[in-house]
C-alpha cells in the first residue's frame, strides 16, 4: 500500500482529535504516504425530510468522489458494513498490495452518512461497530487503526 486516502466531510475542530491524528500521521509517514481530504459539510435544518437529507448526502458525496481517483479502492465507513477486527482490516489491506493496489480511500460521511453514490463507488464498507460515534472522533479512530493495521502486517510489536 503507497497511499492511502482518508475522505472525510467537516473540518475538525478539536485540537486533542487533531494532535491525535497528527501523531499517528507521523507514526505512519514512513510506511505509507497518508493525505486527509475535508470536504465541507452541508448546512442543514435540525429536522430534515428524507428529500432534504438525501439532497445533503448528495452535495457532500460530490464533494468526496471529487477527491477519490478511478484507480483507487475505496472503503466506505457504513453503519451496515462489515465488522472486521485489526487483524481483518490489517490481511485486507495486504492483500490489496499483494495484487497491485497501491491507492487506498478510506471515506467517513457526515452526521447524514454517505449518499448512495459514495457507497455505489466503495468496494468494501466497514463497520467500526454498531455504537454510534461522532465523525470527528472516528478519522482519530480510522487513522490508529490503519497504523495498527500496518505495524501487523510488518510483523511489529505495536497491536499487542
Amino acid at each position: 500500500m503507497n497511499i492511502i486516502q482518508i475522505v472525510c466531510v467537516g473540518k475538525l475542530k478539536e485540537k486533542y482529535l487533531v494532535q491525535g491524528i497528527a501523531e499517528y500521521s507521523k507514526r505512519l509517514a514512513p510506511y505509507v504516504r497518508l493525505s486527509v481530504h475535508e470536504v465541507p459539510d452541508e448546512k442543514a435544518p435540525e429536522n430534515m425530510s428524507e428529500a432534504e437529507m438525501r439532497q445533503v448526502q448528495e452535495k457532500e458525496g460530490a464533494g468526496i468522489l471529487g477527491h477519490i481517483k478511478p484507480d483507487t479502492h475505496v472503503i466506505a465507513l457504513a453503519i451496515g458494513g462489515q465488522l472486521w477486527s485489526s487483524e481483518d482490516l490489517a490481511a485486507h489491506m495486504d492483500k490489496l498490495g499483494t495484487y497491485g493496489t497501491s491507492n487506498l480511500a478510506f471515506v467517513i460521511g457526515g452526521s447524514n452518512g454517505l449518499s448512495e453514490d459514495v457507497l455505489k463507488r466503495a468496494q468494501t464498507k466497514l463497520s467500526f461497530g454498531r455504537m454510534t460515534l461522532p465523525h470527528q472522533l472516528m478519522r482519530l479512530v480510522l487513522v490508529e487503526q490503519i497504523y495498527r493495521a500496518v505495524k501487523i502486517n510488518r510483523g511489529e510489536p505495536y497491536h499487542k
